[in-house]
């Protein structure tokens, strides 16, 4: 029965080892174990444009970029951008499923209650220079938020601070 493994020859050392593979793909971590020499750090990968690195395992979203998928909790992009709100995708994302007409609803109201701009924001936004770069002004009004909207620390507060970002 085969194994769910990659068996690694290091040639320097004659030395074999068997790297576990899950969900296609082994940990480059695994490979710190293969070395010359009780000092060698061990050996390590180089992905130059990170091309075949993968940075975690999500359940929210699903790219190949070769193939031209993207999807959201399972659901192609291009299904989501033809029938649903941003709302309702944003609800999908945080929740994991698309919201009913009464979760919708319920959803569209916290939002839209929960959105509502602190005056000193706005003051804020209206310190920057006329022609200030938009990502620039964006980074630095969410980071200002955060003095407003202090961090939260229980599930409802959470919840509250994702749907004042939703908006």
């Amino acid at each position: 029965m085969p194994k769910d493994t990659l068996t690694v020859v290091d040639n320097r050392t004659a030395k074999q080892y068997e790297i576990p593979i899950q969900d296609g793909a082994i940990r480059a971590v695994d490979l710190r174990q293969l070395k010359t020499s009780p000092d060698d750090a061990g050996l390590m990968t180089y992905d130059p444009g990170f091309l075949n690195t993968a940075a975690c395992r999500s359940a929210i979203s699903y790219i190949d970029g070769d193939k031209g998928i993207l999807r959201y909790r399972g659901y192609p992009i291009e299904q989501l951008a033809e029938r649903s709100s941003f709302l309702e995708t944003a609800y999908l994302l945080l929740q994991g499923e698309l919201p009913s007409a009464a979760e919708l609803d319920s959803w569209v109201f916290n939002v839209t209650h929960h959105t509502i701009v602190h005056e000193s924001i706005k003051k804020f936004i209206d310190g920057f220079h006329h022609d200030a770069h938009p990502m620039g002004m964006f980074v630095s009004t969410v980071a200002a938020l955060s003095t407003f909207y202090p961090r939260p620390s229980r599930s409802r507060t959470r919840r509250r601070g994702a749907t004042r970002s939703s908006g």
